[in-house]
């Protein structure tokens, strides 16, 4: 598969290894794993002098080994005698970069914190003694979201404040989806976007295996994704243990209930018979695994709350394939094969709400977008966009089915938002279905 999109983040990484040419620059980049960061990083730089190390989780001093040679072969760096700490190398880079520009790539940064978390205080006195007069332009970048946060968001820890730049790296848009399915299947009918919408998310890695497999119908994707040597029945369990470390099991069962459709805090807590608010915080916050869904316009502190898992990818890996393993292990893919095809319908029903929620946003037309029900958790609304600066917004039904759809009942359902905050919106009333995407 070709490279797609990009455009606005290799245009960021070029401007700012420009401004790099005068004064340091230090980036953080951080996305999931199969986002592309390292992708994007080489696509950006590949007309410029850069070095791309990547952290591996060997010892300091193999480590350093590997990167002075890379150091020597990338920029012509050429470092006499065995370097065995980061400190000594990290130095050596930023004296260099007092004389030339050159960009720096620092991949999977979060591991050296495994390999001495002493490295972090290293990089800091470093960058503190040389930054002002070097012409660095570094860049570090992970996966392990936790991990990133904690390195340059702690105000504890010796990173914080020093990044002049943070970039997210998130998964393709629908339309860059669109983009390629056309060129993929020219032919391909709705429920195939949205199978690849809802088994990949956008990730890029994702996309690339189903497109390079040949797998551009829904048919096809599902029969790729229950082969038994299949890459996506072990993606959710290698994605998460390395993210949660040792304290995944909790997690992942949390993470099983939401992804079967148990979304309030009441039935996680009734079901694992503990109190779940902490571990549910964690996943919400520090591993932004889950989102804490409100009505639109809710206030912070409502009671309506509900859970889901924001990656696509994870809601079917808990939905289809982790509650199965023993299938899995014995090979009994067909039984797997089956239950998806049985539940396709009411699970892609979810997921094309919120297909329609990221394509409405993707118009730049709207500044919040979501969902509504009331106190009962009744007359619920799958999508309302609205634009709080010109006071106009829009109300979806979304139906996999358009026959099924109602307008009658939406006006009344609408009819029902709460005045003191609805009125001032002058809104739109739309039907959405497959037929639409």
């Amino acid at each position: 598969m070709r490279f797609y999109d990009r455009e606005k983040e290799i245009k960021l990484l070029i401007d700012i290894e420009k401004e790099s040419i005068t004064h340091s620059m230090f980036t953080v980049m951080v996305g999931r794993r199969r986002i592309g960061k390292t992708s994007l990083l080489l696509k950006a730089f590949q007309s410029s002098p850069h070095a791309y190390l990547f952290v591996s989780r060997d010892n300091e001093a193999m480590l350093c080994k590997k990167f002075q040679e890379e150091l020597r072969k990338q920029l012509g760096i050429d470092i006499y005698g065995a370097i065995t700490q980061f400190r000594q190398l990290f130095e050596i880079i930023m004296k260099e970069s007092l004389s030339r520009n050159f960009t720096i790539i620092l991949d999977e940064f979060q591991n050296l914190y495994r390999i001495n978390p002493s490295i972090f205080s290293d990089i800091q006195d470093i960058w503190d003694r040389y930054h002002t007069s070097s012409k660095i332009n570094l860049v570090v970048c992970g996966s392990i979201r936790s991990m990133m946060k904690r390195i340059f968001e702690d105000k504890s820890e010796p990173l914080y404040g020093r990044p002049t730049s943070k970039i997210t790296i998130r998964a393709f848009g629908t339309s860059v989806l669109r983009e390629i399915m056309h060129e993929a299947n020219p032919s391909y009918k709705p429920d195939d976007l949205l199978c690849l919408y809802a088994l990949t998310g956008g990730v890029p890695k994702y996309v690339e295996l189903l497109i390079d497999s040949g797998s551009t119908t829904k048919k096809k994707m599902l029969d790729f994704v229950c082969r038994a040597d299949s890459y996506f029945l072990t993606e959710g369990r290698d994605l998460l243990v390395s993210e949660f470390q040792g304290e995944y099991g909790t997690y992942f069962s949390i993470m099983q209930l939401i992804a079967s459709g148990m979304t309030r805090r009441t039935e996680i807590d009734g079901t694992l018979q503990k109190d779940m608010g902490m571990h549910l915080s964690y996943l919400e916050k520090n591993y932004e695994m889950i989102s804490r869904q409100l009505p639109i316009l809710s206030k912070p502190n409502s009671k309506t709350t509900k859970y889901e898992i924001r990656d696509n990818f994870l809601r079917f890996w808990f939905r289809f394939i982790y509650p199965y393993q023993s299938l899995v292990e014995r090979q009994q893919m067909e039984m797997i094969r089956k239950n998806i095809e049985d539940n396709y319908n009411l699970f892609t029903g979810v997921t094309l709400e919120r297909y329609f929620q990221e394509k409405v946003m993707e118009t730049g037309k709207y500044t919040s977008i979501g969902r509504w029900w009331d106190r009962r958790g009744e007359n619920e609304i799958d999508l309302v966009a609205l634009n709080e600066f010109s006071k106009y917004g829009l109300i979806a039904e979304v139906k996999r089915n358009a026959s099924k759809i109602n307008l009658s009942v939406l006006k009344e359902k609408m009819e029902k938002l709460p005045n003191p905050d609805f009125s001032k919106y002058d809104f739109t009333l739309s039907s959405l279905s497959l037929e639409d995407m």
